[in-house]
């Protein structure tokens, strides 16, 4: 398979998952050098700023100067951990008042992932001391009622609602309680990764209107996990093109760039078969509808 073809199909692409900085983590490039590199290499139309601690949509306005004549765009997001104060209405209302168009469920601080570290999966550390408290968001079989004001708001700026890291029965539960306050844009992250769901789990998310999220982290070579990708090839021939993403998941300091990932990626699953259209589908036309962006 040609670069020139490769570029072709992720010309525009969206990274649904880019763990730029600044954060307490280690990181490798800030927001608006993720974005130059993905304009420079690929003209990428988007990029989500992820990060576990913090809202993001704040960097971007901070970072706005060195933005504005990068096309690629950059889209705040907040994860509802215990460092933003958990289940916190107001974190919501600054990132998603201020432009920002992405809200996790709880990652770091949820029970799955503070489980995942006792199984030592290689979470990165810190730069900083940080408490990672536990934030429930289902008690007694029914959602906390602190997010009911959370759902309200992301239905009003028709934002998307992200499971995090949650146990998947919890994703379920909570997806449901939103569907019925007006949340109409899903995702769920690395489903086999500390979610640990599987595809017919998955496929119920789907149901209730979820697009499922891999991440390039997991499967490119030059990354440290390197899982085949024949496994990614199996996810999206189970559950189809048209309800899959894919993000990078990186940014962490020493590890490749999303653009090189997303090369190397592609051109297997290219080798293995997936068709040129499902891909660009997967990378362009899918997280554009899903972020609503146009062009």
């Amino acid at each position: 398979m040609t670069t020139d073809v490769i570029d072709r199909v992720l010309d525009g692409l969206v990274d649904m998952h880019c763990h730029s900085g600044p954060s307490p983590m280690p990181r490798e490039f800030d927001h608006a050098g993720g974005a130059r590199d993905g304009w420079d290499r690929l003209r990428m139309r988007a990029m989500v700023a992820k990060c576990h601690h913090h809202n993001t949509q704040m960097d971007v306005l901070a970072q706005r100067s060195q933005l504005e004549d990068i096309p690629t765009e950059v889209i705040g997001a907040v994860a509802l951990n215990s460092t933003v104060g958990g289940l916190n209405l107001a974190q919501v209302q600054l990132c998603l008042g201020l432009g920002g168009k992405v809200v996790y469920l709880p990652t770091v601080s949820s029970g799955r992932h503070i489980d995942c570290h006792a199984e030592n999966l290689g979470f990165p550390t810190p730069t900083v001391t940080l408490t990672a408290e536990r934030i429930e968001v289902v008690r007694d079989g029914e959602v906390v009622p602190e997010l009911g004001p959370i759902f309200d708001l992301i239905a009003e700026h028709d934002a998307v609602l992200n499971g995090g890291h949650l146990h998947p029965e919890d994703i379920s539960a909570c997806f449901a309680a939103a569907r019925e306050r007006g949340v109409r844009r899903f995702v769920v992250s690395h489903p086999d990764f500390v979610i640990g769901a599987d595809p017919a789990q998955c496929s119920s998310y789907i149901e209730q209107g979820a697009l499922i999220e891999h991440e390039l982290h997991m499967y490119d070579p030059g990354a440290k996990m390197r899982w085949p990708v024949e496994q990614l090839m199996q996810w999206i021939s189970a559950l189809g093109p048209e309800n899959t993403l894919i993000g990078s998941d990186l940014g962490q300091a020493g590890f490749p760039r999303p653009v090189d990932a997303f090369r190397r990626v592609a051109e297997a699953l290219l080798d293995l078969g997936l068709p040129e259209k499902d891909l660009r589908r997967i990378v362009h036309d899918n997280p554009r509808e899903l972020l609503g962006l146009d062009g």
